[in-house]
């Protein structure tokens, strides 16, 4: 396959006809403010407080000690992967499983500050989100509390779960109960000051791309990690006791063929920002655990016939191929996150072990999404995925040199494919079925032809969430 499959022939030979009869012209946008401004008035207790849950990269950190911006704002005095001390900052430690104490995350990137020929530039990030949400009554709380929208002291009705996303997302997920619990019990004591009191206040969940990740581990598994002894953790819906409904928007829930370049090859975020390398990239639990999955045949052999390539998550494979960590050429970097280390031996025997640890990690977390399990009455899951670009789909490996190169495409959102959001278990088969087969139990999915955060900035994005937020009937009633 050497290109996207958006639409089979039916629709391609109707395309002419529905263009000729103005069906596919003149497409008027829908009066969202007209459509919602009833329901954004409506009282608090007949609709749950939201919760938005970013991607990987999409929460700013900063250096707790300082203050200083770590990610989030590049140029100036933010911190550079350069050097050598702003990138031990930036990294997890190699000899320990926690990360550094000092940095936290510091409220979700709703806004990147760019410089460009010196001049600052803001580019928006989680920005539409937040609007949307506004505009609908949802009052961020962190909004409010910093003074950039005037809510008074009504802002209990929304809430950004900013987080470390150099961190496994399980961690994340017993990071996020505990948010949970503490938003909770201010809505609760908000609520009752204004006569509104109810005996259970939910949360409704609004995930962008690896955040997905994060709340469908809380909702299956709660403040549970993953064991010690590599087993998985006891599927209780733990989770789902505090969520009603978890907007999943799209979700790299088979993971995205981009993180293995990245982790190969550094990351660039823009032409006028330094590449953050392969080895600190590495040192990321999260990232791992976004590999594509090898059952879905992501992986080839650069070689003719292009055979199907096993599992990538085995720490031998990398030390083979020369990757990420144990690139030699990433020694340098390794230098600067182990200053303590003279010998270059040593430097990539820790790197190895740690490498080690992250593969079976991911490997584990993995395996615990996986599972097939429908949600508890009462919770359910909805998908937005974008279907019209042609994103990464299959990576072919030579195996010698350990150069990875993309080799076919197919409909995702530029990021994430269609498969990979909807956890389409049919791909790699040996026999493809028509019927969806995955693990996850969607209540309702949407697709729209937008890439992976444009999604979010789309007028029927925004239409489709407001209903589901505001007008969609609830198990409970509403």
């Amino acid at each position: 396959m050497k290109g996207p499959t958006h639409a089979g022939p039916l629709v391609w030979l109707l395309a002419p006809l529905l263009l000729a009869t103005g069906c596919l012209s003149n497409v008027r946008r829908p009066d969202l403010g007209g459509l919602y401004d009833r329901a954004a008035h409506a009282h608090h207790e007949e609709r749950n407080p939201i919760i938005v849950i970013p991607g990987l990269l999409g929460s700013r950190l900063k250096d707790a000690d300082t203050g200083r911006q770590l990610w989030g704002a590049f140029g100036g005095k933010a911190a550079s992967p350069k050097k050598p001390e702003d990138l031990r900052l930036l990294a997890m430690p190699l000899r320990q499983e926690d990360a550094d104490a000092r940095v936290v995350a510091d409220g979700v990137l709703d806004r990147v500050k760019v410089k460009l020929l010196g001049l600052p530039l803001q580019v928006k990030a989680y920005y539409h989100i937040l609007t949307m949400l506004g505009t609908a009554g949802f009052r961020d709380e962190s909004l409010g509390l910093s003074g950039a929208v005037d809510y008074g002291d009504d802002h209990f009705t929304c809430f950004q779960f900013a987080y470390d996303w150099r961190l496994s997302n399980a961690e994340n997920a017993r990071r996020l109960h505990r948010f949970i619990l503490d938003k909770q019990a201010y809505v609760k004591r908000e609520l009752d000051k204004r006569g509104l009191g109810r005996d259970e206040v939910r949360f409704d969940i609004v995930a962008h791309s690896m955040g997905a990740l994060v709340a469908r581990y809380y909702l299956r598994y709660g403040t549970q990690g993953l064991p010690a002894d590599g087993s998985l953790p006891e599927l209780t819906w733990e989770g789902a006791r505090y969520v009603e409904r978890a907007i999943l928007v799209a979700p790299p829930n088979a993971g995205s063929i981009e993180v293995l370049e990245h982790l190969v090859k550094g990351y660039k975020p823009g032409p006028l920002v330094a590449r953050y390398p392969a080895a600190l990239i590495g040192t990321f639990a999260s990232v791992y655990e976004l590999l594509p999955r090898a059952r879905h045949g992501a992986y080839v052999d650069a070689r003719p016939p292009h055979r199907p390539l096993g599992d990538v998550l085995e720490v031998e494979l990398w030390r083979k191929l020369g990757w990420g960590l144990l690139d030699p050429e990433q020694d340098e970097v390794l230098s600067w996150l182990l200053p303590e280390v003279a010998e270059r031996a040593e430097r990539r025997r820790i790197a190895a072990a740690f490498l080690a640890r992250r593969l079976a990690r991911a490997r584990q977390f993995q395996a615990a999404l996986d599972q097939p399990a429908a949600p508890p009455p009462g919770t359910t899951l909805a998908l937005i995925a974008g279907d019209s670009q042609p994103t990464d789909a299959v990576a072919a490996i030579d195996l010698e040199s350990g150069a990875v190169e993309v080799t076919a495409t197919a409909p995702g959102d530029g990021t994430v494919l269609r498969s990979s959001a909807l956890m389409d278990e049919r791909l790699g088969a040996e026999t493809w079925r028509p019927t969806l087969e995955t693990p996850i139990t969607w209540h309702t999915v949407t697709f729209l032809f937008n890439d992976h955060l444009g999604l979010t900035r789309d007028a029927t994005f925004t239409d489709n969430v407001l209903y589901q937020l505001m007008e969609e009937r609830r198990s409970r009633g509403l």
